[in-house]
């Protein structure tokens, strides 16, 4: 139990009904949590509206609510009603026991009672925060392995999973909800870490999800159109404006000032800036860039410049690589992290579904990538084509229940660069996969690319590698981290790595063909 007054002492709000409530026995968001003593933060989603469930969470047990709207009356007219199978009751005594505070967000007001309710972790941790539509994923695990290089523990939030000393817990957003962000943050002081770096999403910033603490770090690798549409941004200037929300809520900022948008990003910025990139007058800019390869990778090899002076081997291709090595170095470079710390680090840093490269063969080389919309892919073949592969070889499906023109348009750039599109399913969720392959196809009609269509995504990864010529480069693209296929509302078990050595087993058995 904690003091009610205390956990508001950050809080703006008008009190509505006094009640008697003096403490509580928890913040809860989602009225199926609800228990005895409850502080229940009526939050008004996408789907659905906590104002609708405020009197059943009182029936259930709650003693205060936090509202963005008068709905006394509404709870008034329950009185007698019964909520769930329990047949709970809303009473008359129950609700004049409840203390009920208007708010102006309750999102916002969520986040700083977390916050109070763990006890600020945030001021016991470095917190480094990295937003921008490309590079999050990849920035996090590079600034991850190079403070763990050099000592320090560190707490990891992102689209993949969140690490907190050996646990590793499965993400199901890019930043959690502002709840789970101070819980993790509380679980990683009490793992002994001195430092987290997360990914900071635009929806997280525009919901809150990050308020009620300060970031040390704040990061901005780029942005391009994205994530606009209903249920996330009205169009590209609010997306904008989220993103740049970060730099009012960090102590230094450190953007890709090679970004065509880092001014306005950071035109309303509170904080320190510091600028990475190619450009002359970067604070950390990258020269001399080599393309590199061997026995199954793709690399790129240069000289970081500016406020650090060393000399790098990627073993991952292309500029977006540097990009993101430049802002991992960046950032370690306030830790005050050694040349040599920062060069091994580097070096062995691998991410999961991120131009992740699996040995198949000493003849081509094969990777798996979460590109799943044109932007990403068409970034990703342009930078495989600089090493001028024998043949680009791109596998990828689209998403069901998703927009049909990020079809069209996948279709049409894999079409232009690849010499090869495989066209397979990804998560047709309720759609028919056929459906989503033919509008693939429309897409690749308005090229001349070459493709072949083969619904069922291990038959197709089986033909990519059964059909591999020396010099190829072959791209599974889209699923990357996933580990499922989701049909018909249900996901299935499907890791791409795990298909991968299957069919090189089953190859073995029948006397092999890789």
């Amino acid at each position: 139990m904690k003091q009610l007054n205390a956990l508001l002492a950050s809080c703006e709000y008008e009190v509505l009904r006094e009640g008697k409530c003096q403490e509580v026995s928890g913040i809860i968001y989602d009225s199926r949590q609800v228990k005895d003593g409850s502080l229940f933060v009526c939050i008004v989603g996408a789907v659905s509206d906590g104002h609708s469930y405020a009197a059943q969470a009182i029936a259930k047990g709650a003693t205060c609510l936090v509202v963005s709207r008068d709905i006394t009356g509404e709870l008034e007219e329950s009185i007698g009603q019964s909520f769930g199978e329990s047949k709970l009751l809303l009473t008359a005594e129950k609700l004049a026991s409840t203390r009920i505070l208007l708010v102006e967000d309750p999102r916002m007001t969520l986040a700083k009672l977390s916050a109070a309710w763990f006890d600020h972790p945030a001021e016991k941790l470095k917190v480094i925060g990295i937003t921008g539509t490309k590079g999050k994923t990849t920035t996090t695990y590079l600034v991850r392995s190079i403070l763990e290089e050099a000592g320090h523990k560190v707490g990891l939030i992102g689209t993949i999973e969140i690490i907190i000393g050996d646990t590793h817990i499965p993400a199901e957003h890019t930043t959690p909800e502002s709840y789970l962000v101070q819980e993790y943050f509380s679980r990683m002081v009490e793992e002994g870490c001195d430092t987290v770096v997360m990914e900071v999403s635009s929806q997280a910033l525009m919901l809150h999800r990050t308020a009620g603490f300060l970031f040390d770090y704040g990061i901005f690798t780029n942005l391009s159109p994205d994530h606009i549409g209903p249920a996330e941004h009205k169009d590209f200037d609010d997306y904008l404006h989220c993103k740049s929300l970060l730099f009012k809520q960090c102590k230094v900022g450190i953007v890709n000032g090679d970004d065509p948008h880092w001014q306005e990003v950071t035109k309303e910025h509170t904080c320190s800036i510091e600028t990475y990139g190619f450009a002359a007058d970067a604070d950390y800019r990258a020269e001399d860039l080599k393309l590199t390869e061997g026995s199954g990778f793709l690399g790129i090899a240069f000289r970081a410049s500016g406020k650090v002076s060393l000399d790098l081997e990627l073993h991952a291709p292309g500029r977006f690589s540097v990009y993101n090595a430049l802002c991992a170095l960046a950032i370690c470079h306030h830790f005050g992290v050694s040349t040599e710390n920062m060069k091994t680090a580097i070096a062995a840093a691998k991410v999961k579904g991120r131009i992740e490269m699996i040995h198949v063969s000493d003849d081509f080389t094969l990777m798996i990538d979460y590109a799943h919309n044109a932007m990403s892919l068409q970034s990703l073949l342009e930078t495989l084509k600089e090493y001028h592969p024998a043949r680009l070889v791109c596998l990828f499906g689209c998403g069901g229940n998703r927009s049909r023109a990020r079809r069209f348009e996948m279709g049409e750039v894999s079409g232009n660069l690849a010499d090869l599109t495989v066209i397979t399913s990804d998560n047709p969720r309720n759609e028919e996969p056929q459906a989503i392959i033919d509008d693939i196809k429309t897409g690749i009609a308005k090229t001349s690319g070459k493709y072949v269509e083969i619904p069922d995504r291990k038959e197709a990864i089986a033909y990519v590698i059964h059909n591999g010529q020396k010099g190829d480069l072959i791209v599974l693209a889209g699923k990357g981290h996933e580990d499922y296929q989701e049909i018909r509302g249900k996901k299935y078990p499907m890791d791409e790595r795990v298909i991968i050595q299957e069919i090189l087993d089953e190859d073995r058995k029948r006397g092999g063909q890789a």
